[in-house]
């Protein structure tokens, strides 16, 4: 049979092309694949998790992680908000798993005196207008602190995080694309019933959410009602997203973001 150069050009890599591994990310705490999409001479770049290299969580026994990074991205494309890097659930080379699109990003610390947009820096270094989330002290005991940018597009990731409960919000997720757009990655534990909120963009504790954001969260809350409350059932409990209807009316009613509680309200490491 002779290949269809015209299909070729029409199907998708990143749903349906081969999945080639080329590197794996170590220091993740889940199998963690980098993999190049091919299909014909189209080739996209993702990151590969299957379900079958997953750790087993005690506190999150339903469902897959796989599944959760899925539903945080149909959570991110129905506020509009394009947070979450392309994510789809599909077959690979070690069974079914998640593949999300590979984002090639900006490293400002290559650049003099340059800092990324969460970072860690001198307290007395800290430029204008960043927030400064944790002082610490670094190996030798000099002081240090967390700091991240007061800029719209990690507010907007701060809100999404507040609406998806996400229990691991590290430096090391928030990507600044080539393309000018901030994405997160790694929400596997997400969308639990219970507060479980851990993040390191805690510069708006208290601030009142725009007014455009507020909209969108209400636009998710009668999504949630129809299509995508229905997607989401396929891979979180009836309970979460309940949850997530929940917090995503107080967030656009009350419009103020949450404060800090508890002892563990940063992920740790925080990178």
């Amino acid at each position: 049979m002779v290949a269809d150069p015209g299909r070729s050009a029409n199907v998708d890599p990143l749903s349906e092309g081969d999945l080639t591994v080329i590197g794996q990310i170590t220091t993740a705490s889940n199998a963690t694949l980098v993999c190049e999409a091919e299909a014909g001479d189209r080739s996209v770049r993702c990151v590969y998790k299957p379900v079958r290299g997953e750790r087993p969580l005690w506190d999150f026994p339903d469902g897959t992680l796989a599944g959760r990074e899925y539903a945080a991205y149909l959570v991110s494309e129905s506020l509009g908000w394009g947070v979450v890097p392309r994510t789809l659930l599909r077959d690979g080379p070690f069974g079914v798993g998640m593949v999300q699109q590979w984002i090639d990003s900006t490293d400002r610390q290559t650049q003099p005196g340059g800092l990324d947009l969460v970072d860690v820096c001198a307290p007395e270094s800290i430029p204008d207008r960043w927030f400064e989330v944790l002082e610490a002290s670094d190996a030798t005991g000099s002081p240090i602190s967390l700091i991240h940018a007061d800029d719209p597009r990690l507010l907007r990731m701060a809100v999404l995080d507040v609406v998806l409960n996400n229990a691991d919000r590290k430096g090391g997720h928030v990507l600044e694309g080539l393309d000018g757009q901030v994405y997160g990655v790694d929400h596997g534990i997400c969308l639990h019933v219970d507060d479980k909120l851990r993040t390191v963009l805690w510069g708006w504790a208290g601030e009142t959410v725009p007014a455009d954001l507020r909209v969108d969260i209400s636009e998710l809350v009668e999504a949630l009602d129809s299509d995508l409350g229905g997607a989401l059932a396929e891979h979180v409990t009836d309970d979460e997203i309940t949850a997530l209807q929940v917090r995503a009316v107080e967030l656009a009613e009350c419009g103020t973001m949450p404060l800090p509680t508890g002892s563990r309200r940063i992920p740790w490491p925080p990178f």
